[in-house]
C-alpha cells in the first residue's frame, strides 16, 4: 500500500508541472483552459517539488514524512484551487495524500508509540553507566553449568554489559488458533539501578500496521497495542504486568548478557551438571525460573512458573508456565549469544509457540557512543 501512494505522489507532483509549463510558455497545454501568470507559476513548481519530496520520504519511511506531507498537501491544493475548473480532480491525489500523512502521524508524530519509545531510549542511553570487566573470579559463587555457560558465552574478560541493542525478526500470535503477525522488532535494555527494558515490534497484521511497545522503567511495566497506529486494541498494565516483565527482564539478562548472571540480585540453587535455579530480585518483585544447558554449555531452555499470561484486552492475567527454548548459537564481536528463540505458554488445554525471534544483530554498551549513535528507527514491516 506504502508503494502504491508514493506512485499517486510522483505522478501527481509531476503534473503540477503542467502549470509550470503553461506560466512559462514552455509547452502548449489545451488542458489548461486558464491563464497562470508567472509568480503563479513559481507556486505550481514550489508545490511540484513539496509533493515529489513527500514521496520521496514515504518511499524511504521516514520519520518525518507527515511533515513535508503535510505542507505539500496545502500547496498542492492552494494551486489547484486557484487553476479549480481545469485540476479540480487533482483534489483526489490530496486526498489519499492526506490519509498517509494521517498515518504518518499517527505512527512517527510526537504522541505515537514509536516517539515515546525513542525518548525512553534517548533517556536511558545518557544515563548508561561504564562497568569493569569480568573475570573468573566472579564466576566463582555460580552453580558448575552456570560457569560454563558464561565462559562460553565470551564474557570472561570484556567490559560488562551495562546496555544493550538487539534487533529482531519474527512472528506472533494472540492464541493457537489465531494467525501469525510478522514483525520487525529493536529492543533496549539497560542494567543500571533500576534495570530497563525497551522493546518496540513494527508488525502486520492482516495487511496492517500494529504498534506493539513492552515498556519496563522504575517499577511501572506497560504492554501496549495500537492497530494503524493509532486503536489501541490492548493497555496492559498493574502488578501482573509488572511482575511478568521481571521475568522477561531476567530472561533477556539469562540469553542476551550472560555475564549479567553474577548479578548479586541472582541467587542460586544447583541442580546438576545440566540445570541450575534462580531467584532475581528487582525492586519488590523476586521470581524464579530453572536454566537448562546442553552437553557443549550453551542455555537451551529457560523454565518458570511467575509469568502471567495476559488476556486480548490485556485487562486481565492468568499464571502459567512460560518456557523460551533457544538454540543457533554464533558471535557478534567477542561474545556468543543464541539467535532463534521461541516462548511457549503451557495452559491446561495444551503448550503452544506464541512468538518466534530470529537476532538480527546485537550490540554492547552502545551509551559511551550515544554521541555519534543514530536514533532509534524502523524499516517498513515485512509483508
Amino acid at each position: 500500500m506504502r508503494w502504491v501512494v508514493v506512485v499517486v505522489l510522483v505522478v501527481h507532483g509531476l503534473l503540477h508541472l503542467m502549470g509550470v509549463a503553461k506560466a512559462f510558455g514552455l509547452a502548449e497545454l489545451r488542458q489548461l483552459t486558464l491563464p497562470i501568470s508567472r509568480p503563479m507559476g513559481l507556486l505550481w513548481l514550489g508545490a511540484a517539488v513539496l509533493v515529489l519530496a513527500s514521496a520521496v520520504a514515504l518511499a524511504l519511511d521516514a520519520r518525518w514524512f507527515w511533515v513535508v506531507g503535510v505542507c505539500a498537501i496545502v500547496a498542492s491544493q492552494a494551486v489547484i484551487l486557484s487553476a479549480w475548473s481545469d485540476a479540480r480532480f487533482g483534489t483526489l491525489a490530496n486526498l489519499v495524500a492526506l490519509l498517509a500523512v494521517v498515518s504518518g502521524f499517527a505512527s512517527r508524530g510526537p504522541f505515537s508509540l514509536r516517539s515515546e519509545y525513542g525518548q525512553a531510549v534517548r533517556v536511558g542511553l545518557a544515563s548508561s553507566p561504564r562497568a569493569a570487566a569480568v573475570t573468573e573470579a566472579d564466576l566463582e559463587r555460580l552453580p558448575a553449568p552456570v560457569q560454563r555457560y558464561v565462559r562460553l558465552s565470551g564474557a570472561v574478560g570484556q567490559p560488562q554489559v551495562t546496555d544493550f541493542r538487539a534487533t529482531w525478526n519474527g512472528r506472533i500470535r494472540g492464541g493457537v488458533s489465531e494467525p501469525w503477525m510478522v514483525f520487525r522488532a529493536e529492543q533496549y535494555n539497560f542494567f543500571a539501578a533500576p534495570p530497563a527494558r525497551l522493546f518496540f515490534m513494527d508488525a502486520t497484521m492482516k495487511g496492517l500496521p500494529v504498534d506493539i511497545f513492552h515498556r519496563f522503567i522504575d517499577d511501572s511495566a506497560t504492554f501496549r497495542v495500537r492497530l494503524l497506529s493509532a486503536f489501541t486494541m490492548v493497555d496492559a498494565k498493574g502488578p501482573e504486568m509488572n511482575r511478568s516483565e521481571t521475568v522477561t527482564l531476567f530472561n533477556d539478562l539469562a540469553i542476551l548478557a550472560p555475564g549479567r548472571l553474577i548479578d548479586p540480585s541472582i541467587h542460586w540453587d544447583p541442580i546438576d551438571a545440566r540445570r541450575a535455579r534462580a531467584r532475581y530480585s528487582r525492586g519488590s518483585e523476586t521470581i524464579s525460573a530453572e536454566l537448562v544447558f546442553n552437553d557443549e554449555g550453551e542455555l537451551v531452555d529457560f523454565v518458570t512458573d511467575d509469568r502471567l499470561a495476559a488476556s486480548k484486552d490485556g485487562k486481565s492475567f492468568t499464571l502459567q508456565r512460560w518456557t523460551t527454548p533457544v538454540r543457533n548459537y554464533r558471535s557478534f564481536g567477542p561474545r556468543r549469544v543464541g539467535t532463534f528463540g521461541e516462548a511457549r505458554w503451557e495452559p491446561p488445554s495444551g503448550a503452544f509457540t506464541y512468538i518466534e525471534l530470529e537476532l538480527v544483530n546485537i550490540e554492547y554498551n552502545v551509551a559511551g557512543r550515544a554521541a555519534t549513535y543514530p536514533p532509534p528507527s524502523f524499516g517498513p514491516s515485512p509483508s
